[in-house]
């Protein structure tokens, strides 16, 4: 029979992993925002991916059509000012790139993106009264990132101001920027592995998630309401230590096993997320309440604003 002193043995353990990954991440979380960030401008999101070798943002130029324009078909908008630009002979179409951005359904498509450069440029060509603090905006972020590459701290807490802005707890926030650094290490891993990018991580989170939490990806967002929302964005610490303590085990069990295939790799993604299961049902078990809830970022805002306690 599990007794007490082993339910408390089991939370000691969970909340040992989840110190070391804090001592992880004040050291790595610079390297995880560079490659690929989100930063907001009037509460939007701007998707952006940092050239190490060009030292460049490369911003999504949808994100920032959408703020400008406040069109609800950003794309085509963009698409139809792209073929009015090439018409007129303009070389800006001709210096946009693309590169592959995360989606709201986590995977990852090419986007039309420009430098700062670029962007004040095309900017020029979209008639809006935001044209000109966007463009004040874009300026900070640039050297923004100059002073983060001196000081890797400012990064971290640049991306605590960010969530703060959007209402959530210190407490919460310090979880979320755990999550991030426990997910890189399980993503690296899955690549190691020969895992792709987009539809097999897809596949992998889903077991993980199904394992721990009794539910899909799809059907967990549904228990909270979203429907675009990034599902950890939305859960309370409890879910996001489970959900953390799930893939950190999936990590270890797949270095120690060597999985080869993307079975394989389902089976190791289930066993991890059974560990936190196992955690899930012991403290379940005590508090009498399920940790899996409908509660999300909205639902648990209060009068000042302090998300997720």
């Amino acid at each position: 029979m599990v007794t007490f002193c082993n339910r408390l043995n089991i939370l000691e353990k969970v909340i040992y992993i989840f110190k070391v990954y804090e001592k992880i991440v004040q050291l790595k979380l610079l390297s995880i925002m560079k490659p690929n960030s989100i930063i907001l401008f009037n509460q939007k999101q701007v998707r952006r991916i940092w050239d190490d070798e060009k030292e460049l943002w490369y911003f999504s130029i949808v994100d920032v059509v959408e703020i400008l324009t406040d069109s609800p078909r950003p794309r085509k908008y963009w698409n139809a000012l792209k073929t009015k630009l090439k018409h007129e002979g303009s070389e800006l179409s001709q210096k946009v790139g693309q590169l592959k951005f995360e989606s709201s359904d986590g995977k990852k498509y090419l986007t039309d993106v420009a430098d700062t450069e670029i962007l004040f440029r095309l900017i020029q060509s979209i008639p809006s009264p935001k044209a000109e603090p966007f463009k004040l905006w874009l300026a900070k972020v640039g050297y923004e990132r100059i002073e983060e590459t001196e000081d890797p701290e400012l990064a971290m807490d640049r991306a605590m101001k960010t969530y703060l802005q959007k209402g959530y707890s210190k407490e919460w926030i310090n979880q979320r920027l755990k999550s991030i650094e426990v997910r890189k290490e399980l993503t690296d891993e899955w690549q190691t592995k020969g895992m792709k990018e987009g539809l097999e991580y897809a596949i992998l989170t889903d077991e993980i998630t199904r394992a721990w939490s009794d539910r899909s990806v799809k059907n967990y967002k549904r228990l909270k309401g979203l429907k675009k929302e990034n599902l950890r964005d939305n859960m309370t610490n409890l879910e996001l230590v489970l959900n953390m303590l799930a893939e950190a085990s999936t990590t270890e069990i797949s270095k120690k096993q060597n999985p080869k295939g993307l079975d394989a790799n389902k089976k190791v993604a289930r066993k991890g997320g059974g560990v936190a299961k196992k955690a899930r049902l012991e403290i379940e078990k005590e508090t009498k309440e399920s940790i899996v809830c409908a509660k999300n970022a909205r639902q648990l805002r209060t009068k000042k604003n302090n998300l997720l306690k």
